[in-house]
């Protein structure tokens, strides 16, 4: 069978399957909304509007009957959040947007925003509205069964009918919704041409020319667009790149191939630049690899600018599902791989030494049907032949045997975090997770030990695992978990006596601690990994607590004896323990950490990530752009040490999702957010002013207005929580969908 009808049979075949499970809608419920959408904002609607009330109707996110709120943030049985998001960016994205604390209409760019003359503001809302309608025109006048020329001069008719709206996201999406079986619902192109490539279809220019295909494609397998992409993002995921790896060191002409296919992982060399593990996807830590550069590889600007883009790409930009294709020359294909896990710095003199974990699918050697623009070391295939190619030869590897090593049951990737996390303990044995309050230290610390556990016992992700083989991991005792604290002691942690009464008198008994019981059995059962996770580690006397642990702690003397003073008995770390730490930066910093400690553990920061609370809505307040403009505001003006003082995001987390009832999100604001904010600015209310705003904090009488917070006054204290942000009026990420060539939207 052709391998393009075997991936069209792939989709037929999960249909009953997502649909059965929830994951994609019945198709009277998708038409039933696409309906319900052209009804309430067809041309016919939109047509029939005109002065203050065209605006208000079309571009007042306020309004839960607004246009924009139902492009961006409807989702209820009338419109499903299932037909392509356009989240992200500000409401700037519209081309115009009313800041709610002031009532003006404002456009321009993010950080140059003017407010507009009422009529200005109507012309604008007319230019969109005439857009709109006149594209609807268009789509409604396409032949019933349209082909790929029909489309082509869809193109360019769309381009000049609606030159300011077709190609944004907003656009798109409107015109996806009063077209739906014409166009997809794919509103960023990085999707639509990613899963364009995965059907080993060649994308045009063009999101209207891209839409023939697809449209062709649903139309085949009797389905509407809306439901071939709902099916494609379960099968084929987030967007992910093809990245080409030379595989031979430029310096000794050795190859280091049968090193990354034997040791299951992907590497580059420049060794000498050291551990790279808290680099971080942004232009400082880019600057920081060619600073390393330019120190131990002194070459010229272009040279060290090449490496650390390429260092950079395999170590902090490549993400778990990334295709590695490893290279020996030009053309010529060694290996076919997955990342799966996160960066690792293992230094030895004959081995590239910045890795990531790759699950190999194929060491079948053959060629690229294509030159590559750029055959660098590390670089993104560009060449839509050879990403066919790669998809091929993934496609047509058996998938039982998974990797080339060994038989393995295949597992979906680590999340980032959890890879991290695996990667600073695979390197060191220990791992401290630290940041300000609230940034998921101690979910991400059971998350990990929970996935590497059932890995490592069960050979299965722990998301697979059902209710008893859960229970049978506790009851194994693989996971422990204690909390220091200034009165826990080493013999809580290691061994001590305790007081017991025995006989109507008080006696002593040694007793091992919890760590001590953990190695115990780890001992025992050498082929599986145990975890302990100590919460809170920087609250105890953390020297005095491990003792001379301390000594054996690091990888390289594990199994090592030692002699406990307490017992006097021989005692060893085992080399499949691992230890989780977490640490709030609130309480102290990281710098005060005992520096014995802090050469054995490796480190990872976690900050405050508004983009987690997604496009979450309470009371017309976006949680992530007003959590990221309050922490701006805790940066600019709580002082010293106030980047370790932010507020995390998920005191906004509940079960299932973001907050979104209001009354909670009050509760969580008064009760834990504005307290920690007063102790930060302890005896500075001009601060707590600054941060919260006049029309939250009195700071003439140091106090909060409180009676903000009671029943009521909701409106009030919603103006008082976007006044000190008013560029917060939306939810955020790129303008108009429309980012990097490197950044990748959600559909």
């Amino acid at each position: 069978m052709p391998l393009e009808d075997h991936l069209r049979r792939r989709i037929l075949e999960a249909l009953p399957d997502l649909r059965a499970k929830g994951k994609l809608l019945a198709r009277d419920v998708l038409e039933r909304g696409y309906a319900t959408f052209r009804r309430t904002f067809g041309p016919e609607v939109l047509a029939g509007l005109d002065g203050e009330a065209l605006l208000s109707r079309m571009h007042e996110h306020g309004r839960t009957d607004s246009l924009v709120y139902w492009l961006e943030f409807k989702n209820d049985d009338e419109l499903p959040a299932v037909f392509g998001s356009i989240a992200g960016g500000s409401a700037l994205k519209f081309g115009i947007y009313r800041r709610k604390e002031t009532g003006a209409w404002m456009v321009g760019p993010a950080m140059k925003q003017r407010a507009l003359p009422i009529d200005e503001a109507v012309a604008i809302a007319r230019r969109n509205r005439d857009q709109l309608v006149a594209g609807t025109k268009l789509l409604d006048a396409l032949p019933r069964d349209p082909g790929q020329v029909d489309y082509e001069r869809l193109q360019g008719a769309l381009e000049a009918a609606a030159p300011d709206l077709a190609e944004t996201a907003w656009g798109h999406k409107y015109f996806s919704l009063v077209a739906y079986q014409l166009l997809d619902d794919y509103h960023a192109v990085q999707w639509q041409r990613f899963h364009l490539l995965k059907l080993l279809i060649e994308p045009p220019e063009g999101r209207y020319r891209s839409a023939a295909h697809l449209a062709r494609l649903a139309q085949g397998l009797d389905l509407l667009p809306g439901e071939l992409t709902g099916t494609l993002n379960q099968l084929d995921g987030d967007p992910h790149r093809w990245i080409r790896l030379g595989t031979t060191d430029g310096d000794t002409g050795r190859s280091q191939w049968e090193a990354m296919r034997d040791g299951s992982y992907a590497a580059v060399g420049w060794n000498k630049v050291g551990d790279l593990s808290a680099m971080s996807v942004d232009a400082e830590s880019r600057d920081a690899i060619k600073k390393l550069l330019a120190t131990h590889y002194p070459t010229d600007a272009r040279a060290i600018g090449n490496a650390a883009g390429q260092i950079f790409d395999l170590v902090v930009k490549a993400n778990p599902r990334d295709v590695i294709v490893a290279m020996r020359g030009a053309r010529h294909v060694v290996g076919v791989g997955r990342i799966i896990g996160g960066y690792e710095y293992a230094p030895t003199e004959s081995e590239f030494a910045h890795r990531r974990k790759v699950e190999w699918i194929s060491d079948r050697e053959w060629e690229l049907p294509e030159d590559e623009p750029v055959p660098s070391t590390v670089r993104d295939l560009k060449r839509t032949a050879n990403i066919f190619a790669v998809e091929r030869e993934i496609a047509e590897r058996p998938q039982s045997t998974g990797s080339v090593n060994k038989p393995v049951t295949p597992m979906e990737p680590l999340s980032p975090v959890v890879a991290r996390i695996e990667a600073g303990l695979r390197r060191r044995g220990q791992i401290i997770l630290y940041g300000p309050p609230g940034t998921g230290k101690t979910h991400h610390a059971e998350e990990a030990a929970q996935e590497l556990a059932a890995r490592s016992r069960l050979g299965r992700s722990w998301r697979t695992l059902d209710a008893a083989e859960r229970r049978t991991l506790a009851d194994d005792g693989v996971i422990e978990t204690c909390c220091f604290h200034p009165a826990y002691g080493y013999e809580d942690f290691i061994e001590g006596y305790r007081p017991v009464a025995r006989g109507g008198t008080l006696a002593f008994d040694l007793r091992d601690g919890v760590f001590k019981r953990l190695c115990a059995r780890a001992s025992a059962q050498l082929e599986r990994e145990y975890f302990l996770i100590i919460d809170e580690i920087n609250r105890g006397d953390v020297p005095r607590i491990f003792g001379e642990l301390l000594t054996v702690l690091e990888k390289s003397r594990r199994g090592r004896p030692i002699t406990l003073p307490v017992s006097g008995s021989a005692f060893s770390i085992p080399p499949n323990v691992f230890v989780i730490g977490t640490m709030n930066t609130a309480d102290r910093s990281i710098a005060l950490l005992d520096a014995a400690l802090r050469r054995r553990f490796a480190f990872l920061e976690l900050m405050p990530r508004g983009d987690v609370l997604g496009t979450a809505l309470v009371r017309g307040i976006p949680l992530g752009p007003w959590l990221d403009a309050l922490n701006q505001r805790v940066r600019k003006y709580v002082g010293r040490d106030s980047r370790n003082l932010q507020i995390g995001h998920t005191y906004f987390l509940d079960v299932g999702g973001p907050i979104r009832d209001f009354v909670r999100f009050r509760h969580v604001l008064r009760d834990e957010i504005v307290p920690l904010l007063e102790e930060y600015c302890y005896d500075r209310p001009d601060a707590l002013c600054d941060i919260l705003g006049d029309a939250l904090y009195d700071a003439s009488r140091a106090g909060l207005k409180t009676e903000l917070f009671e029943s009521g006054a909701e409106d009030a204290l919603v103006q008082a929580l976007l006044k000190p942000a008013p560029e917060v009026t939306a939810s955020k990420a790129a303008l108009d969908g429309e980012t990097a060539d490197d950044e990748v939207e959600e559909p």
